[in-house]
């Protein structure tokens, strides 16, 4: 999917949520979520695809490290 294609998508999801509807049109597409948490899971996929897109997307690593103290 495009930039544009994915915040259509976002828009259009993100207005439907809140509405408190639960079908989402865009592009000539109808999609059903059942519940409000697989919207905000579709959501958060979306908003992280954008990110990728955008080359925004950060991946941090966090090393540990223990000692006994000696």
């Amino acid at each position: 999917m495009t930039l544009q294609e994915l915040s259509a998508h976002r828009t259009a999801l993100l207005a439907a949520r809140l509405r408190g509807v639960r079908t989402v049109e865009y592009d000539g597409r109808r999609i059903t979520y059942a519940t409000d948490a697989e919207m905000a899971a579709a959501l958060a996929d979306v908003e992280k695809r954008i990110a990728r897109a955008e080359g925004g997307l950060v991946r941090r690593r966090i090393l540990t490290s223990a000692t006994k103290g000696l």
